[in-house]
């Protein structure tokens, strides 16, 4: 069996390796820092290959699916990505661009491209690491917010499109909370709330994923907040966010 993750160095993603080496599977890791994903690979128990790339420049995503696609891919997990506080209007647009690019274009290009592989096996697991910010708007966030909004109804068109065909191939899509990765430092900012483990999160979202769940939502809180959310004027649910978000913008 053999998994492949983005954005396997820190966080969810490191964590998600070291489950899935536990159950057996060999491991192709990929993120920008290689030194990490060496000390990573010592640890883990499975045959591992790293690939040091940085999937916000689009040719790389297209050479990563390139060196791997002869490879029998059993698990795909799309989990690169990062995050930015601040309005809109003073937030810098390179960072936004790059944002955009590694948030979404990487995600839409590998999904498509395994997916197909997958499809034309009948079988595969795809797990794309979203956020409960795809299913709300983020006033102080906005660009984080609108590309998890993306990928989440982008996942749960493709799991629709895949169970009327009556395939055998799984996509999911994992919207926790807030999580103690290294996003903070990364996004400029602090969350308001308590964070779940990184680990009991990536546990979670792997198991769901194997019983074929659409949407993965870590923490009582959290599908708390998504469902309450449904029922709230878009103003009152704007103000809110708006709110929590302004607290937790670093200066």
């Amino acid at each position: 069996m053999l998994a492949l993750i983005t954005g396997a160095s820190s966080g969810i993603g490191r964590d998600m390796a070291r489950i899935l080496a536990k159950r057996g599977y060999d491991l192709i890791l990929v993120a920008r820092r290689k030194e990490r994903l060496e000390k990573l690979k010592k640890e883990l128990g499975t045959s591992v290959k790293i690939i040091s790339m940085d999937l916000s420049v689009e040719s790389n995503c297209y050479q990563l699916y390139d060196q791997v696609k002869k490879k029998k891919i059993d698990v795909f997990i799309n989990n690169a990505g990062f995050g930015l506080f601040g309005e809109f209007v003073k937030t810098d647009l390179d960072t936004e661009l790059k944002m955009i690019n590694l948030n979404v274009t990487a995600y839409h290009i590998l999904t498509k491209l395994f997916l197909q592989d997958f499809v034309r096996r009948d079988e595969g697991f795809i797990l794309n690491v979203c956020s409960s910010a795809g299913f709300m708007a983020g006033p102080n966030m906005a660009t984080y917010y609108a590309t998890k909004n993306y990928i989440a109804k982008l996942t749960m068109a493709i799991n629709e499109e895949l169970r009327v065909a009556k395939s055998h191939v799984t996509i999911s899509a994992l919207c926790p909370g807030p999580v103690a990765t290294e996003f903070n430092q990364v996004a400029h900012g602090t969350f308001a709330i308590r964070e779940a483990s990184s680990y009991e999160v990536a546990k979670y979202a792997i198991d769901r994923l194997f019983k074929r769940k659409m949407i993965i939502v870590p923490t009582f809180l959290m599908k708390l907040t998504l469902f309450f959310n449904r029922f709230s004027p878009y103003r009152l649910s704007l103000y809110i966010a708006y709110k929590i978000q302004k607290r937790k913008e670093r200066n």
